[in-house]
């Protein structure tokens, strides 16, 4: 029979063992830690970089749009995103801008996210640009937002000349008899208790004159 205090030698032997991957374990995630957080707040100057580069243009975006949109920006430590609510008659239309790193802060991945509804036509919904948090190149970034921002633009306007988006939103001139939709009258007026939509000032004078209105 082999001796008790070697026995115990051996059971310690592996406490220790363990013990010892315990605390090396500990220290290499509290040195992974501290690299994340030092990575989380080179993650915030990038940001802090890109703001001259995202910052006009989608100023610029909002702008174009006037009182047909609603910005409303939404910061984290980890997130910088611009959300816009565009009116429109024909669908619920949202767009976000984001900036977020990727699981292990290394990373820097830009989101353009686009949300339609109804759903009746082809657009592209999502984009995604990702480069090194020490690679930071502001004209990529930059070529990246305009080309987003384009793309927006154009499905903006094809889902206002869509005949699917348009049905039953229609009017027509009833000097011209043209048919276009009500949110590009040029004109409209009020007789006997109908509304009358013009596609030019022209055509709602000729019709005021038809009908004995005083011509503005």
């Amino acid at each position: 029979m082999s001796d008790l205090s070697t026995l115990l030698s051996r059971i310690d032997a592996e406490f220790a063992t363990v013990e010892k991957s315990i605390k090396e374990f500990q220290e290499e995630q509290v040195q992974a830690h501290q690299a994340k957080e030092q990575r989380i707040a080179k993650f915030q100057d990038v940001c802090e970089q890109l703001k001259k580069v995202w910052g006009p243009r989608l100023e610029a975006l909002a702008q174009k749009f006037g009182q047909k949109v609603q910005v409303r920006p939404a910061i984290t430590p980890l997130q910088k995103a611009a959300k816009f609510a565009f009116k429109s008659p024909l669908a619920e239309i949202a767009l976000t801008f984001s900036a977020l790193p990727d699981f292990e802060v290394r990373n820097v991945i830009l989101d353009y996210n686009l949300h339609v509804l109804p759903i009746l036509m082809k657009f592209e919904p999502h984009r995604r640009m990702e480069f090194p948090l020490d690679q930071v190149d502001e004209a990529a970034v930059g070529q990246w937002l305009d080309d987003r921002i384009v793309e927006f633009v154009q499905t903006y306007l094809a889902l206002h000349q869509n005949q699917f988006y348009l049905k039953g939103k229609t009017v027509t001139d009833p000097i011209s008899g043209t048919q276009f939709p009500k949110y590009a009258a040029a004109d409209s007026l009020q007789h006997e208790g109908q509304t009358y939509h013009f596609i030019g000032a022209e055509t709602r004078r000729e019709f005021q004159k038809q009908k004995g209105l005083p011509v503005t």
